[in-house]
């Protein structure tokens, strides 16, 4: 009688739990769109069954821990190819500094040590206490640096939110965006890199990983940077970034990633893999797992995802399979409140006020400036 209870009471606990890793949210005023159709209406069967066997949630933290992680982390890394060692010691420029009333706009570039020179932003507060956390920026398909640092007309541009909260932000033009989508260079465009990489033994995305790695590198060299708390955010190709580097990358202590929340499975089953760009597809992925091994990597340190219900490229189907696995994996770990996802109703592929408030919060609570 008294085990019967006992099992009871963990049930409610999980239940609760899971419900409290989701939250739905009406925004005052978005886009909205079109809800899709039923998954798999108008895909061949042939395609549906090569989608990857379910993937075995963690059980056993202590097995997760000293093994399985280690080997789900080198499949992903397997898969993104052969990438070549980022340099010893990178060689930063600072180009530009400029007073901004509350804070300091920095311009540096550094050469990445295989096939570009990277330009990026620092904004940095100018009262503070010492080293204070920073928070990278990755900006979406078709933005650069200015998006997250200086556009202040674009939803994304949150770093001057972040910068008047206390911390450092930072942001760099990924392959073919910026400074770097030269239409005076050849080579540079999305397609010919993709294709390029993939003859090199690796993928275009794995770069852009790498790039980003490179940043976090130079941050750990800035006095004002605080190395053990630097978060890491982003919208679309930026949202999706944000949980990719968190999973390669464990110096990321927290993340918030908006319009990116995606799970391939669903993505194929709605026809929508046509709404991602070319740099998103990492060879091999799906025949070992979908999105949510990789999600798992992260766990437990502190993950948000924001979602419209009406994005075509994230299936909302897609999002309730990985917050029911991921509350698990975090729950595993004894930090379920470390997880959330907040999906907001009548939403497209957008960044809402609303979702902005709810990044600023997320990292107030889990990197805390110290004033």
């Amino acid at each position: 009688m008294q085990q019967t209870f006992q099992t009871a009471i963990l049930l409610v606990l999980a239940c609760a739990a899971s419900v409290a890793a989701q939250e739905r949210v009406t925004p005052q005023q978005s886009r909205g769109g079109k809800a899709l159709g039923e998954p798999w209406e108008g895909v061949p069967n042939e395609v549906r069954k090569q989608m990857p066997a379910e993937w075995p949630l963690p059980k056993d933290l202590d097995q997760w821990q000293k093994s399985d992680r280690a080997k789900t982390r080198e499949i992903v890394l397997r898969c993104l190819g052969t990438l070549p060692p980022r340099p010893a010691s990178l060689q930063v420029k600072v180009l530009s500094r400029e007073e901004r009333g509350d804070h300091v706009l920095e311009r540096f570039q550094f050469h990445n040590g295989v096939d570009a020179t990277v330009g990026g932003i620092l904004l940095i507060p100018r009262e503070r206490k010492g080293a204070v956390p920073a928070i990278i920026g990755l900006h979406g398909h078709g933005g650069s640096k200015e998006t997250i640092c200086t556009d202040e007309k674009n939803s994304q541009c949150v770093g001057p939110l972040l910068v008047k909260k206390g911390y450092v932000v930072a942001a760099i033009d990924t392959y073919f965006c910026g400074d770097r989508a030269r239409k005076d260079v050849k080579g540079t465009d999305e397609g010919t890199l993709f294709k390029l990489n993939l003859w090199l033994g690796r993928s275009l995305w794995g770069m852009m990983l790498r790039d980003q790695q490179c940043l976090l590198d130079y941050l750990q060299t800035r006095p004002e940077v605080d190395k053990n708390r630097i978060g890491v955010t982003g919208m679309s190709m930026g949202g999706t970034g944000s949980w990719w580097l968190a999973a390669v990358d464990d110096r990321v202590q927290a993340l918030v990633g908006v319009a990116g929340f995606t799970r391939y499975t669903e993505l194929i089953a709605h026809n929508s893999p046509r709404l991602h760009g070319v740099y998103y597809y990492v060879p091999g992925i799906l025949a070992h797992f979908d999105t949510e091994a990789i999600y798992a990597l992260i766990a437990p340190r502190p993950m948000l995802m924001l979602s419209g219900d009406r994005d075509a490229g994230l299936p909302l189907d897609g999002i309730e399979v990985l917050e029911k696995k991921l509350g698990q994996v975090y729950r595993l770990h004894g930090k379920g409140e470390q997880f959330k996802s907040i999906v907001y109703a009548n939403t497209a592929h957008e960044y809402l006020p609303e979702m902005q408030a709810a990044m600023a919060a997320w990292f107030e609570k889990q990197l805390r400036v110290d004033r």
